[in-house]
């Protein structure tokens, strides 16, 4: 098993799960990538690299949702 710590839990993935990116694993996640902003290892990840962002095993992510109001 692969595992990745997302948002504060730590995620367990098989080898074939693991997402290759950001992207992928935003879509696994169902979570749309307009409005999120990703923190990779204390860096951060706009949603124009999520793409090519490629996420490995053991890394630290953390997903920010914009949210409107007031």
């Amino acid at each position: 098993m692969k595992s990745l710590r997302i948002n504060g839990q730590m995620r367990q993935f098989t080898p074939e799960e693991m997402p290759a990116t950001i992207l992928a694993l935003l879509e696994k996640l169902g979570i749309g990538s307009a409005a999120v902003v990703a923190e990779i290892d204390g860096r951060i990840v706009t949603p124009e690299e999520f793409a090519r962002t490629a996420v490995q095993e053991g890394q630290t992510i953390e997903f920010i949702k914009f949210m409107g109001g007031g």
